[in-house]
């Protein structure tokens, strides 16, 4: 795990009523761009809802962020702008598997175990914009690096390209 880039303790005992708020700053921002090999971070946002039954914490909500990265293509820079729903378990590390496969379904929150008497929803926000970066984005002139350097559009390079070539 990387201290200190987006870090956002929650005590069990203090956990209220109401939405959490989670804005990094900006130098949290630039920790996070650089852990994510990313150009810039200009906004990250996270709206989330704790629900606690016990030492179980149920976090809901969105997380809102303006990304600058590089285009797949042309390597060129272009903004990107992420809307994620997040959907989170905290539980205690004694109630984790004992072995390390987890079934899980699509509609299922991730898991996460802590220890102690917290757990660090930055962190769990942070891995989500993580996830959430496609590190395979076109930008807007990629079609146009791509003529240039003489290669096929996406559709005609697909691996549905080779069969309609055998077709023909």
């Amino acid at each position: 795990m990387n201290e200190g880039e987006f870090t956002h303790i929650v005590k069990l005992r203090q956990i209220m009523q109401g939405p959490r708020i989670l804005e990094a700053s900006e130098e949290e921002r630039r920790a996070l761009a650089q852990r994510f090999q990313i150009t810039a971070i200009s906004k990250l946002k996270a709206e989330v809802n704790l629900l606690v039954d016990g030492t179980i914490v149920t976090a809901n909500g969105r997380l809102q962020a303006d990304i600058v990265q590089q285009c797949a293509v042309s390597g060129d820079d272009f903004p990107v702008h992420i809307s994620e729903a997040l959907a989170f378990r905290f539980a205690p590390e004694t109630q984790a598997p004992a072995d390390d496969e987890l079934e899980l379904d699509a509609d299922d929150c991730d898991e996460i175990y802590y220890s102690g008497e917290g757990f660090d929803l930055g962190e769990a926000v942070a891995q989500s914009l993580g996830l959430a970066i496609d590190p395979f984005a076109c930008g807007p002139n990629a079609e146009e690096t791509r003529k240039k350097a003489g290669l096929l559009d996406e559709s005609a390079a697909g691996p549905f390209a080779a069969l309609a070539a055998l077709k023909k």
